[in-house]
C-alpha cells in the first residue's frame, strides 16, 4: 500500500509495530498508516525510526529496547496514552543467528529467546486488557523455518517454532474473548536481518541466490509483500480466522 492509498480499513484504529525501523516492520507501519491507523513504531535505534516516521504522518515512534525491564508495559502504555485504545499488536522485532551446534554459545541462545519469544510474550501480556476492550488482534511474525528444519540455524528455528505454538495456544485461549491471534511466516525476504546476524554483503547475496533457486516461484520477497499479509490478517473483515500461520514464502515450505 502506498501512503496515498484510498483504503481506510483501519481508520481510527491503533497499531503497535515492533522492529519498525527497517524491513518488514517499517513496511508494516507504513501500510497500517496508509490505511488509516495510528501507528506506534517501536525499535532500539532512533535514527531508523525517524526515517520510518518521515514516510507517513500517521506514524509516531518510540526508541526502546523491548527486552529491557519494564519495556513491554511502557510500549503499550505509550500507545494507549497517545490514542486511548489499542487494536493491533504486531510482534515483528526479532533476530536470527547462523550458529551450528558445534559453535553454540549460551549468550546467543539466551539473546535469541529473549527477543524472539520472551519480549513478544510480555508485549502481548501488557496489551491484552486493551485488546479485550477493542476485540483486537495479535499478529506474530514467524518464519518458514518455524516449521522446517534449518541446519546451522537450529536455535533461530526453535524460537520461531515457539512463536507458532504461542500463536495457536493464545488463539484458543482468547477466542471466547473476541481477541484473535495469527502469525505470518515469511520465507527469505530482502531486509538487513542477515547483515545484523554477521553475514557480509557478499555472503548475504550468495544466500539470496541460493534461496531463490530453492523457492518454487524463484522470487525473494520484498518487505511490502509480507506487510500486505500482516494487514490482511489484521483486517476486521477476517474476524473468523484465528490461530493460523500464513506462509508467505513462494511455496518454499512445500519442497
Amino acid at each position: 500500500m502506498s501512503a496515498d492509498s484510498p483504503d481506510q480499513t483501519f481508520a481510527g484504529h491503533v497499531a503497535v509495530v515492533t522492529g519498525a525501523g527497517t524491513g518488514i516492520g517499517r513496511a508494516t507501519a507504513v501500510a497500517f498508516a496508509a490505511a488509516g491507523a495510528h501507528v506506534l513504531g517501536v525499535g532500539r535505534r532512533e535514527e531508523p525510526l525517524k526515517e520510518t516516521a518521515a514516510l507517513h504522518p500517521g506514524i509516531d515512534v518510540l526508541a526502546i529496547d523491548i527486552c529491557g525491564a519494564g519495556a513491554p508495559a511502557e510500549v503499550i502504555r505509550a500507545a494507549v496514552q497517545c490514542w486511548g485504545r489499542l487494536d493491533y499488536l504486531v510482534n515483528n522485532a526479532g533476530a536470527t543467528a547462523v550458529m551450528t551446534l558445534a559453535d553454540t554459545d549460551e549468550r546467543t541462545i539466551t539473546d535469541l529467546f529473549a527477543l524472539n519469544v520472551v519480549a513478544p510474550s510480555l508485549l502481548a501480556h501488557a496489551a491484552l486488557p486493551h485488546l479485550r476492550e477493542s476485540s483486537g488482534t495479535i499478529i506474530n511474525l514467524s518464519s518458514t523455518y518455524g516449521h522446517r528444519p534449518m541446519p546451522g540455524g537450529a536455535h533461530y528455528a526453535a524460537t520461531k517454532a515457539a512463536v507458532e505454538q504461542l500463536t495457536r495456544s493464545w488463539a484458543l485461549e482468547l477466542a471466547g474473548e473476541g481477541v484473535r491471534v495469527n502469525a505470518v511466516a515469511p520465507g527469505p525476504t530482502r531486509t538487513d536481518v542477515l547483515l545484523h546476524a554477521g553475514l557480509t554483503p557478499e555472503a548475504t547475496n550468495d544466500m539470496y541466490a541460493y534461496e531463490r533457486e530453492r523457492i518454487p516461484t524463484h522470487h525473494i520477497a520484498g518487505a511490502e509483500e509480507v506487510a500486505y499479509w500482516v494487514l490482511r490478517m489484521a483486517d476486521p473483515a477476517g474476524r473468523h480466522a484465528t490461530g493460523q500461520v500464513i506462509a508467505v514464502d513462494g511455496g518454499l515450505e512445500l519442497v
